[in-house]
């Protein structure tokens, strides 16, 4: 489960996993807000002041990890499905 105000992991898969092929202009924007939002929270907020949940979530997805690429993004881009195609 995600922390306040932060966007939920469901959110996050979904989006992640469906190709910017097959969303709208409005539903790629939406996108793009939630992500950068989200990113501004988790660098804002300490990693001590995280659920455990939080903490791992955001290593998933590269929020506050300082990796080049998140573990999520390495997977979309190995089945064909991330940006670097």
């Amino acid at each position: 489960m995600s922390d306040t105000g932060r966007q939920s992991f469901t959110d996050k898969a979904g989006s992640a996993m469906k190709p910017d092929s097959q969303k709208g202009t409005f539903e790629q924007a939406s996108d793009k807000m939630k992500g950068t939002m989200d990113s501004a929270a988790s660098s804002m907020q300490p990693n001590s002041q995280k659920s455990g949940s939080q903490r791992m979530g955001d290593s998933m997805t590269n929020n506050s990890s300082g990796n080049s690429e998140s573990l999520l993004d390495q997977a979309k881009n190995a089945v064909g499905m991330g940006s670097n195609k």
